[in-house]
């Protein structure tokens, strides 16, 4: 079973080439919640020894970029014959958080990546009992892509692979090649797959459930088509966006983020159930709409999340403190 915590944050998940120093360096910039630079789809094999050093050196000998909450490594595939090349230059990266693992197909697959990180970084393990601050802060994360029928059939095993386990992505293109779809504005080729992934995500206590690429990013249609992939993902139980393009960042964040009017209601409905609890209530109403446990229960859960978003849930707080349960 995982121990990740469900505190993570990864709204917008940036994938960012590391076979080029300039995009490395470029990155010190951005505000996003997590980036995943690139060793698989955007590196040729060439290209891919100079590309590890370039990530050993970035995230080792610079300062960690001051705007990235988590900071990540795609990796090859454990089928490419590549990962366990690239685990051993990547894992000595000073500022390294998690590892994006493409292509997991099956539960063996995530149990490589695991035996690797228990010998090269013991301290970094969930369950450290090591004393370091590192190592009690900041354990190594996998968070694994899932591409394909075979692994949509082994969910269930995949989840339960790994403690380092943090969450899923849904690779849609190479799902796509898997079965032979095409990929449609609506994108009801997919439900099915999404669907199936945010449960397993959810049954399994993940904290991320990371939604399709939008491959639009140009201008404003870009930008709306993004929005709504956004808002339909969030729909079907995800709470992130793989992005491909640095304009996409704030769409997703935002997108994946309470909005005021949901964050107001469910203030309000925390702090009428605080009062109505203290004077024995079980039960109560609000605006007239019943408040029960789960409707409670979600309210506590999007103040929470409001919180990690940054919004100044304290002013709304105070704004509503005088309000009474009817």
């Amino acid at each position: 079973m995982s121990t990740a915590t469900s505190s993570i944050l990864r709204r917008a998940l940036l994938y960012v080439p590391s076979s080029s120093p300039k995009f490395l360096q470029k990155s010190q910039s951005l505000h996003v919640d997590s980036v995943a630079y690139d060793l698989e789809d955007s590196v040729t094999i060439n290209q891919k020894p100079a590309a590890r050093q370039n990530i050993l050196s970035f995230l080792s000998d610079g300062p960690r970029p001051a705007h990235i909450g988590e900071v990540g490594v795609r990796i090859n595939s454990v089928s490419s014959g590549l990962a366990l090349e690239d685990l051993n230059v990547v894992l000595g990266a000073k500022n390294l958080d998690a590892l994006i693992v493409p292509k997991v197909n099956k539960a063996s697959d995530l149990h490589f990546i695991t035996d690797i990180l228990q010998h090269i970084l013991p301290g970094r393990h969930p369950s450290s009992t090591s004393t370091t601050a590192n190592a009690e802060s900041n354990p190594i994360k996998i968070i694994a892509l899932i591409e394909s029928a075979e692994s949509l059939t082994n969910l269930n095993a995949i989840c339960k692979a790994s403690p380092y386990l943090s969450g899923l992505i849904f690779a849609a293109e190479d799902f796509a090649l898997d079965l032979s779809l095409t990929r449609t504005p609506g994108l009801s080729e997919f439900l099915y797959a999404r669907s199936a992934i945010a449960t397993a995500a959810r049954a399994h206590n993940l904290p991320s459930t990371i939604d399709l690429v939008c491959t639009k990013f140009r201008g404003e249609e870009g930008l709306r088509t993004l929005e709504e992939e956004c808002l339909g993902g969030r729909g079907l139980g995800f709470n992130g966006k793989q992005c491909i393009h640095p304009s996409q960042v704030e769409v997703a964040q935002k997108a994946f983020a309470p909005g005021d009017k949901e964050v107001e209601w469910a203030v309000r409905v925390v702090i009428g159930d605080a009062k109505a609890d203290a004077g024995g209530r079980g039960a109560w109403t609000l605006d007239g709409t019943m408040i029960d446990v789960p409707v409670v229960g979600k309210a506590k859960a999007t103040v929470k999340r409001a919180e990690q978003c940054g919004i100044d849930v304290d002013a709304i707080k105070e704004k509503w403190k005088h309000q009474e349960p009817a």
